[in-house]
């Protein structure tokens, strides 16, 4: 399947369309086609790490300190 992944913080040029290993639901999980998705504040700002000073340090703790945990951004 296809999907817009980064490896890096940064502008929109980091994201790239790539082909990935179509997931596999586990025991008791469903896997749904998406046609089309939304891109949300969100989203812009966890490509980018465009957070406020005051978040800065829990933010990367949390989205990764020196490149995104998650490729695919989206829901978990």
């Amino acid at each position: 399947m296809k999907a817009v992944i980064y490896d890096q913080y940064g502008p929109p040029e980091v994201l790239q369309v790539k082909e990935v290993e179509k997931p596999v639901p586990k025991a008791h999980e469903v896997l749904i086609k998406v046609h089309a998705s939304t891109v949300t504040a969100a989203d812009v700002r966890g490509r980018s790490f465009t957070v406020p000073p005051a978040f800065w340090l829990p933010a990367r703790i949390m989205l990764g300190i020196r490149k995104p945990k998650r490729k695919i951004l989206g829901p978990s």
